[in-house]
């Protein structure tokens, strides 16, 4: 569905901008080589293990999250609205042919590989979203006002109302793979470089001599026996027959030969900062340990995905609620399922939390998707005395 078939059309005054859409179109088809001498667009860099590793960690941890739309009560206090007309969009369906948590996916995604982030469009009728498009990349544009930095949106050269647009922006205005094409294209260099030396054998492996000295034509047909019994897909093992007097120098590796495969180790870090994630996570497993595998995930949560949702979870308020009921009304992304603990850890901390009557069982009991159960409700501490209702007041009293 077009958005100029909709019933409110809204003209964008066209501004002066910072940014030419024809740069970010040529970074997005490669035209622009790094100093390696490879174009690191976002096709040739999924190519690389490390950054498709890196983006999918990412945006795959985003949208395994369910969305919660909150109201947000006078006395500060929230509760979640279960019937609110957005809440299908972001946890079922964003349209006929694109499920929500792939919506979430693909804008992250964008966001981290595009300059001008994750865009998409939303159709409403009579005021109410009924459909979320996330259209092809390229096809809706966005200029910045040169003073105020005010966006406008256009598809295809229509304008858009910027209330209809979710637009999921990259820190300084650039993605994490636009900043990081130097280093991504170092990899691409020593993939193609590793894939050249052990695939068809660009690394001669040492030197034929021959003291008599040899003719031109004696020389072309000794080289060829020679490649044809020692290079091609599986030459190891066979045994060197030399003629006329003819020897063999192995060359030795070099200390640049000796740290190519220190070099591509760096790459992969190098690509992992850019980023903002742990070397763990992209299964370089070189400094992981016992003691910091759990660190590592909580560093992950904190500093890598959580700036991420709380971008997403703005750019959604901003969009998808009306200017009246932003004040009162967000989204919310549930991190439970990425800070929960393993079982034992979990029942002694609830248990925890209920002998000193922080939580009722129910409440324990919610934690772990289970229904409550009757008397659930009143605070007790289960290990002295059974349930005793809680008292109020006493400088014996728990939490």
């Amino acid at each position: 569905m077009w958005p100029f078939n909709k019933t409110k059309t809204v003209e964008v005054e066209q501004k002066s901008t910072l940014s030419d859409p024809e740069s970010w179109l040529l970074e997005m088809f490669g035209s622009t080589p790094t100093q390696a001498g490879v174009s690191v667009s976002p096709v040739t860099a999924l190519r690389v293990p490390a950054v498709s590793s890196a983006i999918r960690v990412i945006s795959e941890a985003a949208m395994t999250l369910t969305p919660q739309i909150k109201t947000i009560n006078p006395d500060g206090t929230e509760t979640i609205d279960t019937s609110h007309p957005a809440l299908p969009l972001l946890t079922t369906e964003a349209n006929d042919y694109t499920t929500a948590p792939q919506l979430m996916r693909d804008l992250v995604i964008d966001g981290l590989t595009l300059d001008q982030g994750g865009l998409a469009w939303i159709n409403r009728v009579n005021g109410r979203p009924v459909e979320i498009i996330h259209y092809t990349r390229g096809s809706i544009t966005v200029e910045y006002d040169t003073l105020t930095r005010e966006p406008s949106y256009r598809l295809q050269g229509r304008p858009l109302a910027a209330s209809d647009v979710i637009h999921l922006r990259s820190p300084f205005s650039r993605s994490p793979l636009s900043l990081a094409r130097e280093a991504i294209g170092l990899a691409i260099v020593m993939e193609r470089h590793a894939a050249r030396l052990f695939g068809r054998g660009a690394k001669p492996s040492g030197a034929l001599s021959f003291p008599k000295g040899m003719g031109e034509e004696a020389v072309k047909k000794m080289r060829a026996a020679w490649r044809s019994t020692h290079e091609g897909e599986d030459p190891g093992g066979r045994t060197a027959i030399l003629y006329d007097g003819a020897e063999f120098t192995p060359f030795q590796l070099t200390s640049t030969d000796a740290q190519f495969l220190e070099n591509r180790k760096f790459a992969i870090t190098e690509i992992a900062r850019a980023f903002r994630v742990p070397p763990s996570m992209l299964f370089d497993m070189d400094r992981m340990t016992w003691s910091n595998t759990e660190l590592l995930g909580k560093e992950f949560l904190t500093y890598t995905l959580e700036p991420w949702l709380v971008a997403l979870e703005g750019a959604l308020r901003q969009s998808l609620f009306e200017p009246e009921e932003r004040p009162f009304t967000r989204v919310h992304f549930d991190r439970d399922d990425l800070t929960r603990a393993d079982l034992t850890t979990r029942a002694t901390a609830i248990n925890s939390l209920i002998a000193s009557r922080v939580l009722n069982p129910n409440e324990g009991r919610a934690w772990l998707d289970l229904p409550p159960r009757d008397g659930g409700e009143v605070f007790a501490n289960p290990n002295t005395g059974g349930n005793q209702p809680e008292r109020t007041g006493g400088a014996d009293d728990g939490l």
